[in-house]
């Protein structure tokens, strides 16, 4: 079977939408550093419809990969011209493929970094666009500050090798860029952290300020970094996936994005050097995104992190069967209605009650087939930035933690590395070996795994919080997470 590639869409546009515009003349305007599922079922998928429509034809997109796995979403799109198959997939078991063109070039940083800092010192490179996961910005949990201890950053601080980091790349390029008199291009993180603008200006002024403060001040003072909220649930692409889109096409795609139906993007209209025109393909731009970002990390991303690991540990291996199953329903609404909804401000424009039973029918998607895996990585990048926050403000107000703290105690409970049946769990997260010692002290010490400090900051000392965390934790070792489950939701109610 032949591959994708540009010679196959004149027959594959017969029967889907494809690329109809030129490619030839599409310039890259956009610099994307991430190129994984999300960004191309999101971001991507905008600029193609602009495309589409006849826009933005300088906004193409350049992606960067500076991860050892990334160097095979490089060698694929390589092979593909750059092309990829999105696959939506409806509940009902419909298929909606498109082949995506807004990505014209792809650098393999750790090839050649000097190559990706040309690019981004490039006239036309007016975006810089990241997805580089909640870990990505070196931000310390308790401190919040730039955490500059980090082997790739003290090595491109040094100068003495090739650049590694997003930083250290990001920055040269932006360096390069004054010396030459040019404007600096627009920093716009789409990743999920609260304030992500915010947070990706002041980590690479920070970054910027170890290597020289004069340059630092400029960068504080000319770089825009726009806040966003950015919403698609987005499964890893697995090797079904790459059968079933070859069925679908009969050409074979080394690497299609499958995803849901749902998409948003909430954007605060604030560009250096222009933009393409986002609100012609659904993008909300926006004076002030923060209504919007919390409603979707305290109310979607937390709330993945209330199901999986409950959900793993019941037995469960896909979010759309936790969230078919009404004890989890329930437990789910509880949490969203009782405990994360007090710590939200009005969102314009948005029913939440509305989105909050919305959310629970796409949990339920059974054609996304999203892995409880896959939400139970990277556990310590996520759940200081989604349900620390609301367990905090609970507590400040006097409000309920009640199942907040479950979810704490059972992501305690899985990172012991072994489930209720004695099989063990492949448990991803950069702190992995830490936490599992913590995890597996707890018998002996029930505290074992709040009293990390840098994840947890003074947690450990708010007894209204650790009367109910010690609570569930015993309950979920002598009676089970199903049982634990039970026994909540039948007392709140």
């Amino acid at each position: 079977m032949r591959t994708l590639d540009t010679e196959a869409l004149t027959r594959l546009g017969q029967s889907m939408p494809v690329p109809d515009y030129d490619r030839a003349q599409v310039r890259p305007g956009i610099v994307h550093f991430g190129v994984g599922g999300f960004h191309r079922a999101h971001e991507a998928m905008y600029v193609d419809r602009l495309m589409a429509a006849g826009k933005a034809l300088d906004w193409g997109i350049c992606g960067v990969g500076l991860m050892p796995g990334d160097k095979a979403m490089h060698e694929v799109l390589a092979a593909q011209d750059h092309l990829y198959t999105l696959v939506v997939k409806h509940p009902d078991g419909t298929l909606e493929p498109r082949i995506i063109g807004a990505i014209v070039d792809y650098l393999y940083a750790p090839d050649d970094p000097g190559a990706v800092v040309e690019r981004l010192a490039s006239p036309d490179t007016r975006i810089v666009s990241l997805t580089v996961t909640e870990g990505g910005y070196n931000v310390h949990p308790v401190t919040g500050d730039f955490d500059e201890k980090d082997t790739d950053v003290q090595r491109d601080l040094a100068g003495d090798e090739p650049l590694r980091t997003t930083f250290g790349l990001v920055c040269a390029a932006l360096a390069r860029r004054r010396e030459r008199g040019l404007a600096p291009f627009t920093i716009m993180s789409c990743d999920n952290i609260p304030g992500n603008g915010e947070v990706a200006h002041k980590m690479f002024t920070a970054f910027a300020r170890l290597q020289d403060p004069s340059f630092a001040d400029w960068v504080e003072a000319e770089v825009s970094f726009p806040n966003s909220m950015v919403d698609r649930i987005t499964p890893s692409t697995s090797d079904e996936d790459r059968d079933a889109v070859a069925e679908l096409l009969g050409v074979r795609d080394g690497w299609p994005v499958v995803c849901e139906p749902f998409t948003q993007w909430a954007l605060e209209d604030s560009f250096t050097l222009g933009r393409p025109p986002l609100e012609d393909a659904g993008v909300q731009l926006v004076d002030d995104v923060t209504p919007y970002e919390l409603m979707k990390l305290r109310l979607l991303n937390a709330s993945h992190q209330a199901l999986c690991y409950l959900g793993y540990l019941s037995g469960y291996r896909y979010a759309h069967e936790v969230a078919q199953d009404q004890l989890f329903v329930d437990f789910l609404l509880g949490y969203m209605d009782d405990e994360a909804t007090p710590t939200l401000q009005p969102v314009p424009g948005v029913d939440l009650y509305d989105y909050k039973r919305q959310l629970i029918e796409r949990f339920a998607n059974p054609e996304v087939r999203d892995t409880l895996a896959r939400l139970c990585a990277e556990s310590s990048d996520r759940i200081p930035k989604w349900l620390l926050p609301v367990i905090r403000s609970q507590l400040d107000s006097g409000g309920s933690v009640e199942r907040s703290a479950l979810v704490v105690a059972a992501w305690a409970r899985y990172a012991e590395g072994v489930d209720e049946a004695g099989e063990p769990i492949d448990v991803v997260d950069p702190m992995r070996e830490e936490l599992m010692a913590a995890a597996q002290a707890q018998h002996e010490d029930p505290d074992a795994f709040i009293a990390n400090r840098d994840l947890f900051g003074d947690l450990a000392d708010r007894d209204e919080f650790m009367s109910v965390y010690r609570k569930h934790l015993a309950a979920l070792h002598g009676e089970g997470a199903r049982a634990t489950l039970e026994g909540v939701v039948a007392a709140v109610d």
